[in-house]
């Protein structure tokens, strides 16, 4: 069975996301904090995309 992966650059992207969602300093378009990791995950992978990023597709 084999995994779509995400590209090395959009991992780390996420990855600075999550770090930002950690020390409580994400916030969300409209400018209100992020308290939620789902939403915070899918910030990062919104932003890794806008960049052109390799991102798999969601699973319906």
């Amino acid at each position: 069975m084999s995994e779509k992966k995400y590209s090395k650059k959009a991992e780390d992207k996420i990855g600075k996301v999550m770090h930002e969602f950690k020390e409580g300093d994400l916030k969300s378009s409209s400018g209100k904090k992020v308290t939620n990791r789902k939403q915070a995950i899918a910030i990062g992978i919104s932003e890794a995309k806008e960049k052109g990023l390799k991102v798999p597709k969601q699973k319906k």
